[in-house]
């Protein structure tokens, strides 16, 4: 088998670059190891649920919003609903409580009220986020700095510190290890005055892109895992794969032109035969890995604004995290303490639950290492502990919402690993510390590109859609 560009992984950078290719006339072939497209950009059922595995909110797509033009061109605002959210999210940690509007002006003018020492600041702070393009090309030159050092210089008080860290979680576990050239650009596209949940869940989304590579006659093969990369003179040849579901599970080998890494490079590497593979092994060894996450999946059998809830995302820090400083630190801490997000998809019409029912969920920082050489049991035991210290924190910040639980689960890091098979069950790629080297096209093999969270644009749906795009739009720039 002969195509144009093979796809290895189908998460939304792999689905997106497939898409744009399929669009332009390139035969598509993509494999995908799971038994659904989407990565982290999925859901699952359970009784009368959806579960949403992986979005809580995707920023933009107002009109100069680059993800706009992109899905203009592929189609993707046909038959996919995008919700606008009601706000940015409420930060609570005992001390304050305040919601955060997604407007840069109207967040401005609450955060002066709430912190009227701290008026300077806070335009600088504003000035930064929402000039980060232009601010980060004048100062290229320059070392990059963490975005604890900058909220450091900008602010006295810890507490708007800690207010402006809310979302820390969305990027890196920690401040002082998080580039402020890659927040500021990130964190910037919140305060565009919109963000949005896809009605139905994020499979929605990547349903969507299959739809679009197979209509342009491209290839998509679900439960088909790549086992080994033939590559020669620093050029790939082929990629051989089986089929996981029961029955034949011979080798199958296809050929292309190009290729385009959509799983984590780590994998990818130690799939290419030596010494490609040793070279681009070598590559990214310098490389950090982000964290993980942890998630406590709810199905209610009410809809929690009948409890007098009424935000869609609400972030929690224990109030033992005073400083910055204290953050990652609080990361590692027991999940009696440890800082949790909760996403009400009630909020807003999710169409994730029955009428008069609801879904939400717990996230917070997780590490494979905390999990490793459990037994089964201990595992289930330990999962079980985690989701009712969560719960228990829950039901104080909405009091009721624990009698009317009709079903919970604990997915952990280690779930994040057997599902993708990201090193460290890594969400967010390689960590985006300061001064990270961008990996679109590695050296060491020149027609391997990286389309998804392990390459130039990082994490998160819009870092991964945009890596799909532009890897398809490099891809056909030089084919001409």
């Amino acid at each position: 088998m002969n195509y144009d560009v093979i796809i290895i992984g189908g998460g939304l950078g792999g689905l997106c670059a497939g898409a744009k290719l399929a669009k332009e006339g390139k035969q598509i072939l993509l494999l995908e190891q799971h038994d659904r497209p989407g990565g982290c950009a999925t859901t699952f059922t359970r009784r009368e649920f959806t579960m949403e595995v992986g979005l809580h909110e995707m920023d933009g797509l107002h009109p100069s919003d680059g993800k706009t033009k992109m899905f203009n061109d592929l189609g993707l605002f046909d038959g996919v609903e995008y919700l606008p959210l009601p706000e940015f999210y409420r930060f609570f940690n005992g001390r304050t409580d305040l919601v955060m509007p997604h407007d840069q002006e109207k967040a401005r003018a609450l955060l002066k009220a709430h912190f009227p020492g701290e008026k300077a600041g806070i335009d600088a702070y504003f000035h930064r986020l929402m000039n980060a393009r232009r601010i980060n090309v004048m100062e290229r030159d320059q070392p990059d700095i963490s975005v604890g050092e900058f909220l450091d210089a900008t602010f006295t008080s810890e507490e708007i510190k800690l207010v402006l860290l809310g979302n820390l979680g969305y990027f890196h576990d920690d401040p002082y290890g998080l580039s402020l050239r890659y927040f500021s650009m990130a964190e910037s596209a919140f305060f565009q005055g919109r963000a949005n949940f896809i009605q139905g869940g994020s499979q929605q989304l990547s349903d969507k892109l299959v739809s679009i590579i197979r209509a342009h006659g491209g290839k998509v093969l679900l439960n088909h895992r790549v086992t080994s990369i033939d590559a020669e003179a620093g050029k790939i040849n082929s990629v051989r794969f089986i089929n996981t579901q029961p029955g034949d599970h011979s080798l199958v080998e296809a050929r292309a032109k190009d290729f385009i890494a959509n799983a984590a490079l780590p994998l990818v590497s130690d799939m290419i035969q030596v010494p490609a593979g040793e070279r681009l092994s070598e590559e990214i060894s310098g490389q950090r890995l982000g964290a993980s996450l942890l998630t406590v999946y709810y199905g209610f059998s009410t809809s929690l604004k009948t409890l007098g809830h009424f935000h869609y995302s609400t972030f929690v820090f224990d109030g033992s995290v005073r400083t910055q400083k204290d953050i990652r630190a609080n990361n590692r801490d027991d999940f009696s303490r440890r800082g949790f997000t909760f996403v009400d998809y009630s909020q807003v019409d999710s169409r994730l639950a029955p009428e008069g029912k609801s879904v939400g969920a717990i996230c917070c920082i997780d590490y494979l290492d905390d999990w490793k050489d459990l037994s089964k049991e201990a595992y289930s035991a330990k999962k079980q502990l985690v989701g009712e210290h969560l719960t228990e924190r829950l039901e104080q910040l909405i009091p009721g919402c624990r009698e009317h639980i009709a079903h919970m689960e604990v997915g952990t890091s280690k779930t994040v690993h057997r599902y993708t098979g990201n090193p460290g069950g890594a969400v967010y790629g390689f960590a985006q510390v300061p001064n990270r080297p961008k990996l679109t096209s590695l050296e060491g093999i020149e027609n391997l590109h990286v389309a998804s969270a392990w390459g130039k644009f990082g994490g998160g749906f819009s870092g991964a859609l945009f890596s799909g795009y532009m890897t398809a739009m490099d891809l056909l720039r030089r084919s001409g």
